[in-house]
């Protein structure tokens, strides 16, 4: 199989190594990623200055092109041009921190997943939750299975799964939960600084998402340790709120715009 693998924190992340090395093991596997750390850029993309792609070596375990540009960018560049075609498959992460709830709206490991997906490519996101140290080999053998099984099983096409594995050794993990994303609402803040230069700032920050015990939700079954798997589909239309605006009379309303 010939994969595509990214990330959005930077080519040198211990999680993207771990996956290039189990992947290695039986396909093909481009690495086009991120020059640095781009955490929380979601689907954004370059435009107003040059994306340049340097070829570097992998901790032993080959070579892949660092890219001053976002998750999203690395995808686009490396199907179009260092690719020059679509790959079988697109992983993106491994990332270190759950993208679980409606962070994942926020999430660069998600949006390159997306990006693949807009363009056709099956595609996986892959995180691991918790803190250090963060059990990446476990994590990675799990994604080198689930890539087989897509292979073989395919998915629908404008839709990619969004995987997260908890950070503990195989034998304590739960199992695999089939599960939906949670979009439980989390406190946020904004504190307000001032600098030396008597000049104001402010630093954004957020309580943890809170979930129910509901094992269906994504956030609920990975604090329970289990693997959750939810596929993610690119058309974002509420197509019961399309229904019902066909019988607002909209068109009535010309006249007076």
């Amino acid at each position: 199989m010939d994969i595509l693998l990214t990330n959005d924190d930077g080519i040198h992340c211990e999680g993207l190594w771990a996956l290039n090395a189990v992947l290695q093991r039986a396909h093909a596997v481009t690495v086009v990623a991120p020059d640095r750390e781009r955490t929380a850029v979601s689907h954004g993309i370059t435009l107003h200055q040059p994306l340049r792609a340097d070829r570097i070596s992998l901790n032993g375990c080959g070579a892949g092109y660092a890219v001053n540009g976002t998750p999203a960018d690395c995808i686009k560049l490396g199907i179009l041009e260092i690719l020059g075609r679509k790959p079988d498959l697109v992983v993106s992460g491994l990332n270190p921190g759950a993208n679980v709830g409606v962070n994942i709206n926020y999430s660069g490991t998600v949006a390159a997943a997306k990006e693949a997906a807009l363009g056709g490519v099956p595609a996986i996101a892959a995180s691991i939750a918790g803190g250090e140290p963060y059990h990446y080999r476990t994590a990675a053998e799990f994604i080198g299975r689930l890539s087989e099984l897509v292979e073989r099983r395919g998915l629908v096409p404008g839709t990619f799964l969004n995987v997260n594995v908890p950070n503990l050794p195989e034998p304590q993990i739960a199992g695999v939960r089939i599960s939906r994303h949670g979009l439980s609402i989390f406190k946020e803040t904004m504190e307000k600084r001032v600098d030396p230069r008597n000049r104001t700032y402010y630093w954004q920050g957020a309580d943890m998402q809170v979930f129910d015990e509901n094992l269906d939700i994504d956030g609920a079954a990975l604090r329970h340790r289990y693997i959750t798997i939810t596929p993610i589909k690119c058309d974002m239309t509420d197509y019961e709120t399309l229904t019902d605006l066909k019988q607002w009379g909209i068109d009535g309303c010309e006249g007076s715009v």
